[in-house]
């Protein structure tokens, strides 16, 4: 009988920090405690989860730390279970090809593949895929206003419930009628070409609206909130941060 070795589950490398530092421009602005709780959630991320690579690409300790990075970020004001449903991240080094029908403008209707994607969150507990030349731009460059790790782990916070209608579990039932009432609101504005900082990419349907108005949450929430404070109120309530507080401590220093 021939045994095979489990590989022992990643982890952390020893110079994780330096690598956050140098490639997660959010790093700067967290505080003591906040960097701490961030580097549990990337541990946990990095050891429970499986992490693969597409055509060949080198998983590195880099790939694996930046993305996590990201991706803890967004659970920051909440616990590691919120990422139950996360159990592969695929990285690609670029755009992913896929070529199965995907929903076509019109309800009801399907189009033909290849569709090139930079990141895809498949459902329920489906893997989450990520082009990492894109996610690696995206953590050194905030104010682009767009991040394809936050947009697709967002669509995992949606599924949650079973169900991609851009309303994740929400902390208190008397949320709802809020949250309903202001992204309703905004997602016709953004169809109307009054959305900014929102990305238009956003107007496709509700759930694509949530991942793009957790984008400018965290890399424009300045302008968010000035241009949308409903908006910005209700997803600072849901994730529980404040990345606006966060910029304003840094511009007025200690």
């Amino acid at each position: 009988m021939r045994f095979f070795r489990r590989r022992p589950p990643a982890t952390l490398p020893d110079n994780w920090i330096e690598i956050v530092e140098a490639g997660v421009a959010h790093w700067t602005l967290l505080d003591g405690g906040e960097r701490e709780w961030l580097g549990e959630l990337m541990e946990a991320l990095v050891a429970e989860k499986r992490w693969e690579s597409a055509h060949g690409f080198a998983l590195t300790d880099e790939v694996r730390t930046i993305i996590a990075a990201q991706a803890s970020l967004l659970i920051l004001g909440l616990d590691f279970d919120w990422y139950q449903a996360v159990q592969a991240i695929v990285v690609h080094p670029s755009e992913i090809v896929q070529r199965e029908p995907q929903p076509g403008p019109i309800e009801g209707t399907m189009e033909e593949g290849p569709f090139s994607l930079l990141g895809l969150a498949d459902h329920r507990y489906g893997p989450v895929l990520i082009a990492w030349d894109v996610a690696k731009a995206n953590a050194r460059h905030p104010a682009w206003g767009r991040d394809v790790v936050f947009h697709e782990f967002a669509h995992k916070l949606d599924m949650l419930d079973d169900v991609v209608d851009g309303t994740p579990p929400l902390h208190h039932p008397e949320d709802g009628p809020r949250w309903h009432s202001v992204c309703t609101r905004e997602l016709e504005l953004l169809r109307d070409g009054e959305g900014w900082p929102l990305r238009d990419y956003g107007a496709q349907d509700p759930g694509e609206f949530f991942a793009v108005a957790t984008e400018a949450f965290f890399n424009l929430p300045l302008q968010l909130e000035e241009a949308k404070p409903e908006l910005y109120e209700v997803l600072r309530a849901f994730y529980l941060q404040d990345p606006a507080a966060r910029l304003r401590r840094r511009a007025t220093g200690p």
